[in-house]
């Protein structure tokens, strides 16, 4: 506006035509934002779903487990994850696979170490060799019975007994009772007449070892002692355990040491005559599943132990090999021996696995091996 011409003195007529304009302003004004569209709230952000990617290609295991158990478990994980393929190398003998894994560490060729003690497990993972992984499904699992970075998980236990072949024992041992604890097959009797899994080569062997330690309340100078005074009865030190049953099975041992869950499947499989007998004060072990590091296949490792830890690949284990599943909504198979039914020594699985060379070296200066 030009000043020159402005003046602070409004005539009624001005003031009134400056009132209606004022008023019409407001009006349209009014009617503008009655019109306007609303401001909506901003909508909120929906994050893009990640797709994880299935487990395809192959995987290569290396088993503790029997043949019968082999076959058909990795049958049913592979129609429970289509799209991966099972390689196996069978070796019953866990300590055997544990040197294997050792000797392979610059270059891995298995994925997966499954079956055998933990302590097994547990010399890999402290040497760095395997691949820690936490499985949802192994919240179901005891804190006992897996490690705590997720380096190994227990999905089975097997109770350590005597298999006794009776044909032989009744014929060649009349007036000798049957063993009911491990201090009966000192007897002169036994003499040159069991067998028994090396306990250098075999998870069974080394847990009856380490049982007789902790049986003498960890007093190692007496349990050298009774393992001296069984070696004079001693037939053979058998690489397996399995193999052990079986020479027994053939008479060529009238008993041996070992596992209740083999000694169970191998007598339904083969109508043999032997006989299961669990001693008291005896020990156990909690059979693992572990990742090996550096693997081939990794990603589809991972899905072979998120199976092995379900409820039905615990009921198909049972079925198959009659041990005892670390999940607890899982039933024992009739007739095997449970950690509930059965007098067990106190067992330091830590220990044992921390001791494990130390106490094998005691053991061959003390036999003479």
């Amino acid at each position: 506006m030009d000043q020159t011409n402005w003046s602070p003195t409004l005539n009624r007529r001005e003031f009134l035509k400056l009132l209606a304009a004022g008023a019409g302003l407001a009006a349209t004004g009014g009617l503008l934002q009655a019109c306007a569209t609303p401001t909506e709230p901003p909508k909120p952000t929906v994050p893009v779903a990640t797709t994880v990617p299935k487990p395809t290609g192959k995987i290569s295991i290396y088993s503790a487990l029997n043949q019968t158990t082999n076959d058909q478990l990795f049958a049913a994980f592979k129609t429970a994850t289509p799209g991966v393929d099972v390689e196996v190398l069978p070796l019953a003998a866990a300590g055997e696979l544990q040197t294997r894994i050792t000797a392979e560490k610059a270059s891995p060729k298995a994925d997966i170490f499954v079956g055998g003690d933990r302590a097994f497990h547990d010399g890999l993972g402290k040497a760095g060799l395997l691949e820690a992984y936490k499985s949802p499904n192994a919240n179901a699992v005891d804190a006992a019975y897996k490690e705590p970075s997720g380096l190994w998980t227990g999905w089975y236990l097997g109770i350590f007994s005597f298999v006794l072949n009776t044909e032989r024992f009744a014929k060649e041992m009349a007036g000798v009772k049957k063993p009911t604890t491990w201090d009966d097959l000192l007897e002169p009797a036994w003499k040159g007449k069991l067998g028994y899994p090396d306990p250098v080569k075999t998870g069974g062997g080394f847990i009856f070892l380490a049982t007789q330690v902790f049986r003498f309340n960890r007093d190692e100078a007496k349990a050298m002692d009774y393992m001296k005074k069984l070696h004079a009865n001693i037939a053979q030190y058998v690489g397996s355990s399995p193999q052990t049953i079986t020479l027994t099975e053939q008479g060529q041992f009238v008993g041996a040491p070992n596992w209740a869950h083999d000694i169970l499947t191998f007598k339904a499989q083969n109508k043999s005559p032997i006989e299961l007998i669990v001693p008291e004060n005896t020990g156990f072990e909690v059979g693992a599943v572990s990742i090996v590091k550096g693997g081939p296949n990794t990603n589809a490792a991972k899905s072979f132990v998120d199976w092995i830890l379900t409820k039905p690949a615990g009921e198909l284990n049972v079925k198959l090999s009659n041990r005892v599943a670390v999940l607890k909504d899982v039933a024992p198979a009739p007739g095997a021996p449970t950690l509930e039914t059965t007098k067990l020594v106190n067992y330091d699985w830590q220990w044992a696995a921390d001791n494990k060379e130390r106490l094998l070296k005691a053991w061959q200066t003390a036999v003479g091996l």
